[in-house]
């Protein structure tokens, strides 16, 4: 799962939302270093992160993906996700993910203090460029395969990425639309066995 999907997945959070986003960027014992709460939230992105990779549904899809993409097919699904998440009217109409876009940013933004530098720095693309109302976007989507490429150091860049999603849009949209409230009930049962209740989406 990508940015959108993680801070779909923080139930409105602020603490679980802060520490699900940065969590890719936080290594070995940075961790102690965030509050308990927040430490929660990076719990919950690497679990989020092994339940989707092992998924039957990701498997399916990425194999739709694998011929452009090869190693990195499941980092490029990250992305598909997080597009159809946006466009799927179960969770998200234009107006209410701007809504959720813009509150995103203004709670992560109070803990921009205690950001890894490296977040920092795409934190501030991310809301200057308004990357998760972006996702409904394909323009959004080709420009976020391209930055894969650019950073995979076994790829070339091609638009192999973008044609493969428009090729088989509609079985990688029926895989997200299958998949996406099996992660929500998964991180909910999480959140329940860590002590929180009364989440929602």
């Amino acid at each position: 799962m990508n940015f959108l999907a993680h801070a779909w997945l923080s139930f409105h959070d602020p603490d679980l939302l802060a520490g699900n986003m940065m969590a890719d960027f936080v290594r070995g014992k940075q961790v102690s270093a965030f509050s308990g709460a927040v430490q929660q939230g990076i719990r919950l992105h690497r679990a989020i992160d092994d339940f989707t990779d092992h998924h039957p549904e990701t498997r399916r899809a990425t194999a739709y993906l694998t011929q452009a993409c090869g190693r990195y097919a499941g980092v490029f699904m990250d992305v598909v996700y997080d597009h159809f998440l946006a466009r799927d009217s179960r969770y998200f109409t234009h107006e209410t993910l701007v809504n959720f876009s813009r509150q995103t940013y203004q709670t992560l933004d109070r803990y921009a203090p205690v950001f890894p530098e490296r977040f920092r720095r795409v934190f501030h693309y991310m809301r200057t460029q308004d990357w998760l109302t972006g996702y409904q976007d394909t323009d959004h989507v080709a420009s976020a395969f391209q930055g894969i490429y650019r950073r995979a150091r076994y790829l070339e860049p091609s638009e192999g990425a973008l044609h493969a999603l428009e090729q088989y849009y509609e079985p990688l949209s029926r895989a997200a639309a299958a998949f996406l409230p099996e992660v929500a009930a998964f991180c909910r049962t999480q959140m329940k066995t860590a002590g929180k209740t009364n989440l929602c989406l």
